[in-house]
């Protein structure tokens, strides 16, 4: 029953904090650029006002146009799950956990990408086509920097994975993580989430044509994807589950509001890059994490050699 509890409590967490995240970045543009900018919460206004609407839809499409949203939310959120939130345990923890992370991941961007084929558009197709190409590098630094994890922690359990070792491995995770987190997620300079332009899109091409609740779920879905990768990246690298539950919960929170600001510093002072461009940024967070899962290697190679006991001499007890 506790079990069913801290589950019903975890999901709540992951569906009601999410929205909050695209707002704290677009708050943050906007203070760098001198305006007021949308609220905080206009993420949530926007899927209350699309969930009352009706669902506009092509007469080519079959019904995966509208399973394709559907499918890749629940991916999303069931990636959500596994991941650790502090000290808290987390109910679907087992070896290999961080495997089925990985394929829901990919499940999600399958999805996406099927209900935009869906369309019989070759604009969307195009969009789609860009994603996957790219998504090929992204998803290499993603499978290295979990042999990162891996190697240091000896294991392939999210929760015992989770916990950093401090040193340059830890600063080239990161440092490859937040590449990978703004590839994954469509943010500048790999994509530009406000953009209409048609040569310059490519996850906002392939949701042109969905609308109402669909629409909804794939904007739900992305900001639960935007946290997933924030979380990731901050208990990669500050030990947060080896803090008390109230201090790993404020430290969890404080790291994932330094993501967010660091994302919007990022939009404001970067230009989106040219897509000859993205190939090399992809391959340079590939190269991060392959050096930190070398020096992670290395660790768990050479550990450090044991100090003798010290010895203990009785009053009176001369050496020989």
């Amino acid at each position: 029953m506790t079990c069913l509890i801290e589950t019903l409590l975890r999901l709540a967490a992951w569906l009601v904090v999410a929205p909050l995240l695209p707002g704290i970045i677009n708050k943050v543009k906007a203070w760098v650029a001198g305006r007021k900018g949308p609220p905080v919460l206009q993420l949530y206004y926007d899927l209350a006002r699309l969930w009352r609407k009706g669902v506009v839809q092509s007469t080519l499409a079959s019904p995966g146009f509208i399973a394709g949203p559907v499918v890749g939310w629940i991916a999303l959120l069931a990636a959500a799950l596994l991941l650790p939130l502090g000290r808290h345990a987390v109910a679907p923890s087992f070896q290999g956990d961080v495997i089925l992370l990985v394929y829901l991941l990919a499940v999600a961007r399958f999805a996406t990408a099927w209900a935009a084929l869906e369309t019989g558009s070759a604009f969307e197709g195009m969009g789609a086509a860009r994603e996957v190409s790219f998504a090929v590098l992204a998803e290499a630094a993603v499978i290295t920097a979990v042999l990162a994890l891996a190697v240091q922690s000896d294991s392939l359990s999210l929760p015992a994975m989770l916990a950093p070792a401090g040193g340059t491995g830890a600063l080239l995770l990161a440092a490859g993580l937040f590449i990978v987190l703004l590839a994954e997620n469509c943010r500048v300079p790999f994509d530009d989430p406000n953009t209409h332009l048609e040569l310059t899109m490519i996850h906002e091409v392939m949701v042109l044509d969905h609308s109402g609740p669909p629409l909804a779920l794939i904007l739900h879905g992305a900001a639960i994807k935007l946290l997933l990768f924030s979380v990731l990246l901050v208990e990669a690298v500050l030990p947060v589950g080896d803090l008390p539950a109230l201090a790993g919960t404020g430290a969890l929170v404080a790291g994932v509001l330094v993501v967010m600001v660091g994302v919007g510093l990022t939009e404001s002072l970067l230009a989106r890059a040219a897509f000859r461009q993205v190939p090399l940024m992809l391959t340079t967070a590939f190269l991060l994490c392959l050096f930190a899962l070398l020096v992670a290697w290395r660790g768990a190679a050479s550990p450090l050699p044991e100090r003798p006991p010290p010895t203990v001499r009785l009053p009176g007890e001369t050496t020989s």
